[in-house]
Formats: structure tokens, sequence, C-alpha cells
């Protein structure tokens, strides 16, 4: 994959790049068109019954901490969206790297959140760990003060 900077919507199945590494960008671009589809469920199928996902950040946001199992994905995805103003979030990514069954996401996330109306932008990591063809691990890297900031005086 180029350095060219894509939508999320982009990063579509076949994308050049993705195909490597033993179905690991396969399975990572099918997460990033489900997120961009809004399909919690589907994205929650892509992952391994047991996970390790780490979003760090401010603990008042519902939606940050660990997750340990599938089920918890989709419901992550559904307390999140909520707090983003409908239609004022963008996620661009930028390159996606993918060695063996690791890939890491790079790019930049923006949103509104609805209860301040503030907005952010944050460049976000992301790393994906897949495994017998499941996502295994979520680890979200992004500027946990900038979110932190636009939901709290």
């Amino acid at each position: 994959m180029s350095t060219e900077q894509k939508t999320v919507e982009a990063l579509a199945p076949g994308t050049p790049g993705t195909e490597a590494a033993g179905g690991t960008g396969e399975v990572v671009t099918r997460f990033f068109g489900r997120l961009a589809a809004r399909d919690p469920e589907g994205m929650a199928a892509l992952f391994a019954e047991e996970i390790d996902w780490y979003v760090p950040g401010d603990t008042a946001l519902p939606w940050i901490g660990r997750r340990s199992h599938r089920a918890a994905v989709a419901d992550y995805f559904r307390t999140m969206w909520p707090h983003f103003e409908p239609g004022k979030s963008t996620a661009q990514v930028g390159k996606l790297v993918v060695s063996g069954g690791d890939a890491i996401m790079l790019g930049t996330f923006s949103h509104t959140a609805a209860g301040t109306g503030r907005s952010f932008t944050t460049p976000v990591a992301m790393h994906l760990a897949v495994a017998g063809g499941q996502i295994v691990r979520l680890y979200l890297y992004e500027d946990t003060w900038a979110v932190s900031k636009a939901f709290f005086d």
C-alpha cells in the first residue's frame, strides 16, 4: 500500500499490499470496511472469542479500557458512537503495514463530541494481531488528552 492517504471507506478488500502475510491484511481490511459501514456485529465476527483489546484514556469515557471477549467488541462501538455527532467523524488511513500476523494502521481520526460540540483531530496508530484468521489483539494509540478535552472542561 502506498503512503497515499485513504479514507477507511476506500480501504476495500483487494487493496494492493493487504492480501499478504497469510490473510492478516485481508482480515484487517475487512475490519476497516466493516468499521466504515458502522457494522458492529460484522466487526465482532472477525475477532476470536478471547481477545486482548486495549484503548487507553480517560476512564470517565465509557468506551475506554480493556476488553477480553468477542461480545465486547460490538458493545464498544455501540457505546462510543452515540457520543459523536452523526456525520462529523472521519477516519483517514495513511499507511497499513502488514508483517506476519501483525498489522499496524497509521492514520488520523476526527470527531465532534455530541455533548459539547467540540471537534478534535488525533493522529492514531492501531496494532491488530491476527491468528487463525481471526483478530486476537487490538491496541489503539491516540492523543487521549485531545479526546478527553473534547468531552470535558
